[in-house]
């Protein structure tokens, strides 16, 4: 059986709350649903007077006007939201349709949930394109952590805001130097203008200079009409951020000090100067005053850039912020996987806890998201993160490096007792072996060794074993 043309009352029927009067108020016609939702008789209502049918309606009102109303109203069955259509025939008015949107108080309380959630996804999203608008995708509140090392960042990010000068920010690969470069500029008295950011060790030395001050029209072979904007006029009076500023070509040094004393810059075939009112705040993960004394970069660069130094400390620093950076990156991924994931199993975050992250938090988060693969419930476990190959295995090699420099036997025969010196080399390796075979277990380890839990930890403490 199929739908057609013919089956318009049909269509009727399933519109919750459909009724329709006539220009004297008189019932022309209630769907079932409707007369069972206001307890009445559908054939008996029909030519009645609505108020004598459904005194709390509007529609009487609804009458004078001529075009689609939203009405709200209250009865004994409930609160309702009803929308309100005139009725023409041959251009003439001739009487009013109302249908119900929401019907009864729970079904408006669950509507007005759902509202203010999408509502909310809305704000959300507005905000996300308003920051997209001046190039930024993170803010203050993006760097996750209580420790000290984090608050204070957050202190210096928050100083710095406040000034105009260039910022020199500093740390390893992976310590979220980008994510405080946005934060300071999205809290900066800039942060409605354009930020503007551009990695130095992408830039080819033959096009850098083009990419930075644009050029005119006709300058070289291949070169738009029109000329084009370089970064420092797409960043004027707002943010130029520049990563990796060791990797700066030494023939652009120069012209990257003029523009930081003189406030203007020279497009590539223009004839004269365009000031620019820019903030700089570039990043490192070298360091930069080792370049200088290797000749690889200028040092009254280094002065103007860094005004203000920023670092951002290491996570094996900070390994206390792990639960929360962990719990952080996995609401972040359980949207883009498809997952649920809301616990994390303790013994998770002791495994973190004894790795030091020389990939810092990019590494914390890539090893989340590939343990996130195997997840089919609602926690992470510690067989989702296959230890060996994972996390253990590079601790592991580290460690005995450790151990083989510490068993030189240069070192031990130097040493004051060399007897007890072996000694100690040889307990180092033993503990750190059976350590890792029962999987970083301390009161398995314990066991095996035939010692007490707190002597471990002692003999560890004394033998500098730190796992």
């Amino acid at each position: 059986m199929k739908l057609d043309f013919d089956d318009y009352k049909l269509y009727l029927e399933h519109v919750p709350g459909v009724l329709a009067i006539d220009n004297d108020g008189s019932v022309i016609y209630m769907s079932e649903q409707c007369a069972d939702y206001l307890l009445v008789d559908r054939d008996e209502s029909i030519g009645k007077n609505i108020i004598d049918v459904f005194p709390y309606t509007q529609m009487i009102e609804g009458l004078k006007y001529n075009k689609i109303r939203i009405v709200f109203y209250n009865t004994n069955v409930g609160i309702g939201i009803s929308v309100h259509v005139p009725i023409y025939k041959n251009d003439i008015k001739i009487g009013l349709l109302e249908y119900d949107v929401i019907q009864g108080s729970e079904f408006l309380y669950d509507f007005a949930d759902r509202y203010r959630q999408f509502l909310d996804r809305e704000f959300k999203f507005l905000s996300h394109e308003i920051m997209n608008l001046t190039g930024t995708k993170y803010t203050i509140n993006n760097i996750i952590g209580n420790s000290d090392q984090i608050v204070n960042l957050r202190e210096h990010i928050t100083q710095a805001a406040h000034t105009n000068s260039s910022v020199l920010i500093t740390g390893e690969t992976g310590t979220g130097k980008e994510l405080v470069a946005h934060s300071i500029h999205n809290l900066s008295n800039r942060r409605n203008n354009s930020f503007v950011r551009i990695n130095a060790s992408a830039l080819p030395e033959s096009l850098a200079e083009s990419e930075l001050f644009g050029y005119d029209g006709g300058s070289f072979t291949g070169a738009i009409k029109e000329g084009k904007k370089g970064k420092f006029e797409q960043a004027d009076t707002g943010t130029f951020f520049i990563d990796e500023i060791n990797q700066m070509p030494m023939s652009l040094q120069p012209k990257l000090l003029r523009v930081l004393q003189e406030k203007e810059i020279n497009r590539i075939g223009g004839s004269g100067c365009i000031p620019v009112d820019v903030r700089i705040i570039t990043a490192t993960n070298k360091d930069l005053r080792q370049l200088i004394k290797e000749g690889k970069f200028r040092e009254d660069l280094y002065y103007r850039l860094n005004v203000i130094e920023i670092h951002t400390p290491p996570l094996r620093d900070r390994i206390d912020d792990i639960p929360l950076l962990t719990q952080s990156v996995v609401v972040e991924l359980n949207p883009v996987m498809g997952k649920r994931v809301t616990k994390v199993n303790p013994v998770v975050y002791d495994m973190f806890k004894s790795y030091d992250w020389p990939g810092n938090v990019r590494e914390l988060h890539n090893v989340i998201e590939r343990a996130m693969n195997y997840v089919e419930g609602d926690t992470l476990l510690p067989e989702h993160f296959k230890f060996k190959q994972v996390i253990f295995e590079r601790l592991e090699k580290r460690t005995y490096r450790e151990i083989n420099i510490n068993t030189d036997k240069k070192d031990i025969f130097e040493s004051i007792s060399p007897i007890e010196a072996l000694k100690n080399a040889a307990e180092r390796e033993l503990l750190i072996k059976v350590i890792f075979d029962c999987d970083n277990n301390k009161s398995k380890a314990a066991k095996v060794l035939k010692i007490s839990r707190p002597l471990l930890y002692q003999k560890m403490k004394r033998l500098n074993i730190k796992l």
